[in-house]
């Protein structure tokens, strides 16, 4: 817990370049879930199945994968003010007209340009949050994460409260909240020194080429997987009321903050991170397995309980990813998750169609057995995953952790 003591006493004395950055970094993180408790509403609104309305989480993590080759190229040329305003200005403009859209097509294609400016904002946010921070990293490490889950936690409340009225709203509830972002933004932050060095396009895919890190995208790739299964197919076994869904999802992204800032960490200086993330994936596997089979209240207390091992995840792939290769950790991260967030768009599109081909339980079968192959991956390949993030001081393994999660 060092770090998180050493940076108490200072994180709420930052500048207001910081505070304007966090605080869309929340918003950001939000329109990740915001869509979950109003997935339903969407379908019904728009006239469409669970298959086509799904398309808006393949749409948007689509262009956030190929993003990821992308947004260092951009930030190291223009620099991160700019690449955190440009963003912006992609989030505002999209979910703008998301909450315009009068066919499934629209939003998709609009939810894909939010992906986009998503994808520019939160890979910048870190850099640029750590660097006008006041107090150390440490502090500005803590304010990030408190940003990103807060965000991950209040996403799917907030679509719930406006989606209640009208599933439009949420789009537009973002969009103004992002322009109030964009507008601190360009007030309060000065503009950073540029990369020594800059990103070109293919470095991360060449960052691949290293086992370890090629492992631990793989394995990531299946997570997600089944990941997204929870948070996109599961709204629609849930049935039930914005306001309940998102309590549902709420309570999910609480224990997903929780498990990964708090616990993970713990577990990980008693076990090791590979026991951990081996077992944690295995218990995800047997947790939507119930959840597919069981009745309506045992469905709602697993998909929470995945919260926990969902955060427990996200954090010790996070540290495979960055401390397992010599790459820069910038470039590591894009290539990492240029390959997991593919799986993010396929099983939102799969999971409502293997339910079309079959019956409602089948996706949550194949959700398993992707959980149980990323930890097969991290048995098979344990050596090359052995990794110098074992010896990384706390306060760096936090800073990858956010690293990775956001990008």
């Amino acid at each position: 817990m060092d770090t998180f003591d050493a940076g108490a006493g200072s994180i709420l004395r930052q500048p207001k370049a910081v505070w304007a950055t966090a605080g869309a970094s929340v918003v950001a993180f939000m329109g990740i879930g915001l869509v979950d408790p109003i997935l339903p509403s969407i379908a019904k609104g728009l006239d469409a199945n669970a298959s086509q309305v799904s398309l808006l989480f393949t749409s948007y993590f689509l262009i956030t994968a190929l993003a990821m080759l992308v947004t260092g190229f951009v930030s190291s040329r223009i620099g991160g003010r700019k690449t955190l305003l440009l963003g912006l200005a992609f989030v505002v403009v999209f979910a703008g007209l998301a909450g315009t859209s009068d066919t499934v097509g629209q939003l998709v294609g609009y939810r894909a340009g939010w992906g986009l400016g998503n994808a520019l904002f939160v890979s910048t946010a870190l850099a640029v949050i750590v660097g006008a921070a006041a107090g150390g990293s440490a502090a500005a490490i803590l304010l990030y994460e408190s940003a990103l889950g807060l965000g991950m936690a209040c996403g799917p409340l907030v679509g719930a409260l406006l989606g209640d009225a009208s599933w439009r709203y949420p789009f537009f509830g973002t969009a103004f909240l992002m322009a109030i972002g964009f507008l601190c933004i360009a007030v309060f932050l000065k503009e950073q020194p540029k990369p020594a060095r800059r990103t070109s396009l293919l470095d991360p895919v060449r960052a691949l080429g290293h086992g370890g890190l090629a492992s631990a995208a793989v394995s990531a790739f299946f997570y997600n997987y089944t990941f997204f299964t929870v948070l996109a197919f599961t709204p629609f076994v849930l049935n039930m009321t914005p306001y309940k869904s998102g309590a549902v999802f709420f309570a999910w992204g609480v224990l997903l903050a929780v498990f990964s800032v708090l616990v993970a960490p713990r577990m990980q200086r008693r076990f090791g991170s590979l026991k951990v993330l081996g077992g944690s994936l295995v218990l995800l596997a047997a947790d939507v397995l119930v959840l597919g089979y069981g009745d309506h209240t045992t469905a709602i207390l697993c998909t929470v309980l995945s919260g926990a091992f969902i955060g427990v995840n996200n954090t010790v792939y996070t540290e495979l990813a960055l401390g397992v290769s010599d790459a820069p950790r910038p470039v590591a991260s894009a290539g990492y998750n240029f390959v997991r967030w593919f799986a993010a768009a396929a099983a939102p599109y799969f999971a409502p169609k293997i339910e079309e081909w079959t019956d409602i339980h089948v996706p949550f079968v194949v959700a398993a057995v992707t959980a149980v192959l990323g930890a097969v991956v991290v048995l098979v390949r344990r050596r090359a995953l052995t990794h110098r993030a074992q010896e990384l001081e706390p306060a760096h393994a936090t800073e990858d952790s956010v690293t990775v999660f956001a990008n």
